[in-house]
């Protein structure tokens, strides 16, 4: 997890420059393969290509340069991270869990280029129809699901005041509804759409940020779903998942907000099912290999890129080691796959 970056205060140096204290970083990058430069060159200039988090010990030799402990990978391993040619965003999966304030957002604005952009997945407080418990366990009704005035002041305001013009995308991933807001769609996408009105102007300080919302549940994917968000100027989040369709069968949703922003968490291998999370993490162990590799995804995938930043918009794509076994290898794959269309 990253959670643990802004646990000790004193890890945070405004003297020293940005990822290092001294002359040294604590966590130094992997050596620049000279194909992964090419390709970053050959690729769009809008296309930015990531993973969820970053705190992976068996990255060493794909990221870093040797292997680290994950505690010095969450707090050190984002400069170096952002180092590799082709690693130019990064979801913050950690908000998920706990919001983060205006301060430790523009911590980690201040290590990266001024190119890099961040997707940032929304606090499950708003995201989460119910409250659960150890294992996931549902207990009782959320009574701040997809509340306006929490999404502005707990996620929105303090991402776009940290992050500034480094905010790529606002992502709002839905978990899985029960049956009694599926049941109301239209209620339902009323909620959606007041929330999404009360976000603050994100281009007037990030040109290139998005509001995104990706969902769980296929039965939304829906002609009034897709209006909602071209209504309220936000934009539908491809969701690569095995709780949702294939990748074929989520583009009629951006087909009808064309043109617009990509945005797109490659999550999980279909092959495990829509539980397979800790499956897929057994299966790949050190995520330092691509154990199960998607080519018709791929190059779905690359399409739609190409698409999108033909068209002038920007394209945020970001894998996850349980979508092929290395979210770092499945970087290097997709942006080949990008290139040669080209």
């Amino acid at each position: 997890m990253q959670d643990s970056l802004f646990d000790e205060p004193e890890e945070v140096d405004r003297s020293a420059p940005p990822g290092a204290r001294g002359s040294r970083p604590k966590v130094a990058p992997a050596a620049v393969d000279d194909e992964h430069r090419r390709l970053r060159a050959a690729l769009p200039a809008r296309l930015r290509l990531g993973t969820s988090s970053w705190n992976f010990t068996g990255w060493s030799g794909l990221v870093w340069d040797r292997r680290y402990p994950e505690t010095a990978l969450s707090r050190h391993g984002l400069p170096a991270y952002a180092q590799h040619p082709l690693l130019r965003t990064v979801s913050l999966d950690r908000v998920f869990y706990r919001p983060l304030s205006r301060e430790q957002y523009a911590a980690y604005a201040a290590v990266v280029p001024d190119d890099f952009r961040f997707v940032v997945k929304a606090p499950s407080s708003i995201t989460d129809a119910m409250i659960r418990g150890e294992g996931g366990r549902a207990l009782q009704s959320n009574p701040t699901f997809l509340d306006p005035g929490l999404a502005l002041r707990a996620f929105a305001e303090p991402a776009l005041e940290g992050l500034r013009h480094r905010l790529g995308a606002l992502n709002f991933q839905i978990s899985p509804l029960p049956s009694q807001w599926l049941g109301h769609p239209a209620m339902l996408i009323e909620r959606f759409a007041a929330m999404l009105r009360g976000l603050p102007d994100l281009r007037a300080i990030a040109p290139e940020a998005a509001a995104a919302i990706e969902l769980r549940d296929a039965s939304l994917l829906t002609p009034a779903f897709a209006q909602m968000l071209r209504d309220t100027g936000a934009t539908f989040s491809l969701g690569l998942h095995a709780k949702m369709p294939a990748i074929e069968q989520q583009l009629p949703m951006l087909r009808a907000l064309w043109p617009g922003p990509l945005v797109c968490r490659w999550n999980l291998n279909r092959m495990h099912g829509a539980y397979g999370y800790e499956q897929a993490e057994q299966r790949y162990g050190d995520f330092d290999r691509l154990v199960d590799p998607d080519p018709d995804t791929r190059t779905a995938l690359a399409k739609v890129i190409a698409g999108t930043t033909d068209a002038g918009f920007p394209a945020y794509v970001t894998i996850d080691n349980k979508a092929e076994g290395s979210a770092p290898l499945s970087v290097v794959e997709l942006a080949r796959a990008v290139v040669s269309r080209s």
